[in-house]
């Protein structure tokens, strides 16, 4: 099970996993969430930790009326591929 953490004053969802960090990063901006990046070592690609990350960074918006702003490429294909996350774009 991975475990992940929000660092709301860093601006990051994160997860530790065999020793790697995970991340996913973020800026607000009022009441606009732009998530600006994410990043997964190579080691641990393909399993799905990314949209982890990007799944508890829109569950994060949803709960407090966030509009999201993905600036992140990775984000933008989440976000295409989950229609029930479409509501959230700005």
């Amino acid at each position: 099970m991975i475990e992940i953490e929000h660092i709301a004053e860093r601006g990051r969802f994160q997860a530790r996993v065999e020793g790697l960090l995970c991340v996913a990063d973020y800026r607000l901006h009022g009441h606009r969430m732009e998530i600006v990046h994410t990043e997964v070592p190579p080691p641990l690609a393909g399993r799905g930790i990314a949209a982890r990350l990007v799944r508890a960074a829109l569950t994060h918006a949803r709960t407090n009326a966030l509009e999201v702003v993905p600036l992140c490429s990775y984000v933008r294909a989440y976000m295409r591929r989950h229609p029930d996350t479409q509501d959230l774009l700005a």
